[in-house]
């Protein structure tokens, strides 16, 4: 990849038409019949579908092609996450826009013979639909994609993140050079974030160009921007993709955060666990320096911006910004009080300021697209669109990105295609462990700040967890409760000394062991620590507990009265037992018991199960051959 060093917008103007021309076959509005048999294709590189072996694909793609003489006309690249990664790897083939599932390295000799060579698609490799069985085969045609408006998102899966010039040709840094070659007034880009109404992605929600204008408010010869890409919450993957998939929208994005607030120097805080976000991100800065985007004089002006990466250790309570502050400068991860607030002192102790990524992907655009435009999107209190991480029970897990106000119902049936194995849906964590368990008559609660906080939960950084009937929402709030418990730093005691007596509540509870008083007992200490912690983690860690004492009491009440758990989970309040009547006695469930619970003579049912030894791991229900054995 060849790299220019770019002095001018004029530069960058060029080089922006050029590139277009390279990468044109890959979007929707091209004429398929203008270049016959040429091809771009698009493999997945982010990591879920790097550990399912796209890597290995892509190489015997470019293996095959060669060895075929195609390389004239077909062309292989890396994309960062399409989103649907129940499905990968996943590789999507322009200018048809085909999209390939489940692909394996044995499949590429098919894909280049039959799609390549002769031009028809290989039918099983396209996607079918989980409501109806109905096989869609470009891009185009997913429900998964047809709900969604990707705005943080809108290169990933469609560029190479490894390839300044492809960012380049999307408008890349034109947002940038606009505001240096123009020299506009700091105080003028700050009055358009504020205008389009954006709002911090990481959780808190707080206007970004208050935010910013505060920090420019501050007088010190030195500034810091930071971005948080320190996600910890279970199950949560949006930074990172962002991360893998559109570096340079991130680094753009500081600089001009840089310029406005008077600032020449930031850091990227990622955790260790990411890998490839953290070397596809050293590769952007490196480019980015090379290319003159970053360093002295950017774009032959008199601004200077650089970057430097600092790696997390994975410490949850480092989303909070005065704990990551602490991270960055090598201290140990713990908040402090607030104020005085980063923007006036922070990175030692200078005014700082701090987003978190998706924050920071939506500035190139908003700038270039106008604040009316962005402020269009979304409801009146949320403006714009939200990237979620979607998993648990249900058909589409992956990254999905929607415009605010979108409801529940949508994104879980639409765009999610509902619960696994026709399942009855329970509830859907928002937030992570800060957030709420929002119950099944509540589906048609649009998401945005305000609604979600008015139900008990919260935005949070963008998970969601979706439930079913055989999760037990005690266990969940316990699960959560464990996971906020163990981040705690222990700096303050509501946190430190109170999520460890709400945790062992629940495990009473979970045990059979709770009595009536306890949920009360759980209801208070819950709004004490709320009420009384130093920082988000503690005073959200109750939410859980909250939300489902509010909408799944009688979950709580059926665990300490009636000694039962609902939904079979917890291991104290069940049995496992075998029916008399279809039993058969084959002797399959005692030769594969663990503990040699399961007792009977074979061909003279019925077998029975010892509960005195029986310790409850269920191996013994998916074995039997007439469901004679289940959970009550």
């Amino acid at each position: 990849m060849e790299l220019t060093h770019i002095k001018s917008i004029s530069d960058l103007k060029k080089l922006k038409d050029e590139n277009f021309n390279n990468i044109k076959l890959r979007f929707k509005d091209y004429k398929i019949d203008h270049e016959i048999n040429k091809y771009h294709i698009l493999v997945c590189a982010g990591t879920g579908c790097n550990s399912s072996k796209s890597g290995i694909v892509r190489e015997k793609l470019e293996s095959e092609i060669n060895k075929r003489k195609l390389n004239d006309n077909v062309k292989v690249f890396k994309t960062g996450c399409f989103g649907f990664c129940k499905l990968g790897p996943i590789i999507v083939v322009h200018p048809d826009r085909t999209f390939y599932t489940r692909v394996t390295p044995e499949d590429v000799d098919d894909i280049v013979e039959n799609h390549l060579q002769n031009g028809n698609v290989v039918e099983r490799l396209l996607y079918k639909s989980s409501r109806n069985d109905e096989i869609q085969r470009t891009i185009d045609e997913l429900d998964f994609f047809n709900n969604q408006m990707r705005i943080a998102l809108r290169n990933c899966g469609v560029i190479n993140p490894e390839d300044i010039n492809e960012y380049i040709a999307m408008d890349g840094y034109m947002a940038l050079a606009n505001i240096l070659s123009n020299n506009i007034d700091p105080k003028e880009i700050i009055d358009q974030i504020k205008k389009s109404g954006l709002r911090g992605r990481g959780g808190g929600g707080f206007p970004t160009g208050l935010k910013w204008e505060y920090a420019s408010l501050y007088k010190n010869e030195q500034k810091y921007v930071l971005c948080n890409a320190d996600e910890g919450d279970p199950g949560a993957f949006m930074d990172r993709s962002i991360l893998e998939g559109d570096p340079h929208s991130v680094i753009e994005a500081m600089a001009i955060a840089g310029y406005c607030i008077g600032a020449n120097k930031g850091y990227v805080y990622v955790r260790a666990e990411y890998p490839i976000a953290v070397e596809r991100l050293e590769i952007a800065i490196d480019q980015a320096r090379k290319t003159g985007l970053l360093g002295k004089n950017i774009l032959g002006s008199s601004f200077d911006f650089d970057l430097d990466i600092r790696l997390g250790a994975g410490a949850f309570v480092c989303g909070e910004e005065t704990a990551l502050i602490q991270s960055v400068m090598g201290f140990r991860g713990e908040p402090r009080p607030r104020p005085p607030f980063p923007a006036e002192v922070g990175l030692w102790e200078k005014p700082t300021l701090n987003n978190n990524v998706e924050t920071y992907a939506n500035i190139p655009i908003i700038l270039l697209k106008g604040a009316d435009w962005y402020s269009s999107i979304g409801t009146d209190d949320s403006k714009g669109t939200k990237v979620f991480a979607l998993a648990g029970q249900i058909n589409n897990t992956g990254l999905i990105e929607v415009p605010m106000g979108t409801t529940l119902k949508t994104i879980i049936y639409d765009i999610g295609g509902g619960i696994n194995d026709n399942k009855q849906f329970k509830a859907v964590q928002s937030g992570g462990p800060s957030g709420g368990c929002i119950p099944a008559d509540l589906l048609d609660t649009k998401i945005d700040f305000k609604s979600l906080t008015d139900i008990g939960s919260m935005m949070g950084s963008g998970g969601l967890i979706v439930m079913d009937e055989s999760d037990c929402m005690v266990d969940i709030a316990r699960f959560y409760l464990e996971f906020a418990q163990d981040e705690s730093c222990g700096k303050c005691i509501p946190c430190r000394v109170g999520t460890k007596r709400l945790l062992e509540i629940l495990e009473k509870i979970t045990k059979g062991k709770g009595e009536m008083e306890d949920l009360k007992i759980l209801e208070e200490l819950s709004l004490n620590i709320k009420d009384s912690s130093l920082c988000g983690l503690g005073q959200t860690a109750p939410n859980p507990i909250l939300s489902t004492l509010k909408y799944f009491k009688d979950e709580y009440i059926s665990h300490v009265k009636e000694k039962r758990c609902p939904a079979g989970v917890c291991n104290d309040l069940l049995k496992i037992v075998i029916s008399d009547e279809k039993c058969i006695a084959c002797g399959i469930c005692a030769r594969i018991c663990p503990v040699n619970a399961i007792e009977g003579e074979n061909k003279k049912p019925p077998f029975h199960i010892r509960q005195d030894i029986c310790i409850k791991c269920g191996a013994c229900i998916p074995k039997c051959p007439v469901d004679a054995i289940y959970k009550r």
